[in-house]
């Protein structure tokens, strides 16, 4: 469903993406796993059709990344992209106003289960809360690929279970999730494969249920052995 071939991003000098060649399917929940500034964000702003690559190309069902597959991809930021008049309610407007496969219902559901108040101004939420309305207003499209960039930042432990469960609920058969984050344990939870990417470069990508099966390893080992014992997980 979604591929890059060749995918290169630099900026000046620096190479934030190296010649990636990644194949992604439906039906699964990948985990793009990397310290920070490893280029997921990147490689994620790229399959969006956000920012054009250097060199490479990324393609949906086959087709270059266009306005036309733009349309089937929920992409959540990291940036702030709401303007402090609105509220949480404003919000799902806005969404719905730039996305024919925004569904107001499913929103306000989602808001229901992340215990937010639609009446709430954006301007004054906490960067928790702020989160998790970013994480209701990507989910309440009807797309056929989300890709969540750091969706547990700022979040706490009990919140980080409601996201999680409304993440799990978006899963489909013809549907393809890629979360980034860095942290490890909170995405094993979740996904069933790994993709693990350092300096921009891609390592590997794993099932894994096959690797706890035939390595007996968790995706948090694997992430030790890739990156050292540098990051906290």
């Amino acid at each position: 469903m979604l591929e890059s071939r060749e995918l290169t991003k630099k900026f000046g000098s620096k190479t934030a993406v190296n010649a990636i060649t990644l194949k992604l399917e439906p039906g699964h929940i990948y985990a793009m796993m990397g310290p920070n500034g490893s280029g997921k964000t990147t490689w994620m702003k790229m399959a969006a059709g956000l920012i054009k690559p250097t060199a490479g190309t990324v393609y949906f069902n086959g087709e270059p990344v266009s306005i036309a597959s733009r349309a089937q991809v929920a992409y959540l930021s990291t940036e702030p992209y709401f303007y402090d008049w609105m509220t949480i309610g404003d919000a799902g407007k806005y969404y719905a106003d730039f996305f024919k496969d925004f569904d107001m219902a499913v929103y306000d559901k989602l808001i229901g289960q992340l215990n937010l108040n639609p009446k709430d101004k954006i301007k004054s939420l906490s960067s928790g809360m702020t989160a998790k309305m970013k994480v209701a207003v990507t989910l309440a499209r009807d797309a056929k690929v989300y890709m969540l960039d750091e969706p547990f930042n700022g979040i706490d432990l009990l919140a980080r279970d409601d996201i999680r469960a409304c993440i799990l609920n978006a899963a489909a058969d013809n549907k393809l999730l890629l979360l980034s984050s860095h942290l490890v344990e909170e995405m094993e939870n979740i996904a069933d494969r790994a993709v693990f990417i350092s300096q921009g470069n891609l390592i590997e990508v794993r099932d894994l249920e096959e690797m706890r099966e035939n390595d007996g390893k968790s995706m948090a080992d694997r992430y030790r052995e890739i990156f050292g014992h540098t990051e906290a997980i």
